[in-house]
């Protein structure tokens, strides 16, 4: 997969496909005229990108998901951890705690994320 950044206006396109695939380009090309105001060429345009990164496919004008959201996001934020943080997580959090206080809730779920990577180790 290419380096993909998704702004705001290609994340609700690409949400479009999550919530709706598969789906026909047709379906598409109507889902954006409702919701982004978008016409057939630029729905073709963004749609190519996706195709070209490996997120999505289109077979007999039918638009499929080859990545999930949360792979993509999961392949995003290791990426950034990557090249932000040297791939350190415990950095990562150390320096987004400092700027925002984490809530029980979030630490409790943390907690929960770090207890059963210790499990799944063993």
């Amino acid at each position: 997969m290419n380096e993909l950044k998704l702004g705001a206006v290609d994340a609700r396109f690409a949400d479009i496909v999550w919530e709706n695939a598969p789906m026909s380009t047709k379906m598409l090309v109507s889902e954006c005229a409702e919701k982004l105001c978008w016409k057939r060429p630029t729905v073709y345009s963004a749609l190519r990108k996706f195709c070209d990164n490996g997120i999505f496919e289109v077979n007999d004008r039918t638009v499929t998901v080859k990545i999930t959201k949360e792979q993509l996001h999961a392949m995003q934020s290791a990426r950034f951890v990557d090249e932000v943080f040297h791939g350190s997580l415990p950095a990562f959090i150390a320096a987004f705690s400092k700027h925002k206080a984490l809530s029980a809730e979030e630490i409790s779920e943390i907690q929960k994320m770090i207890d059963e990577a210790k499990e799944e180790s063993r």
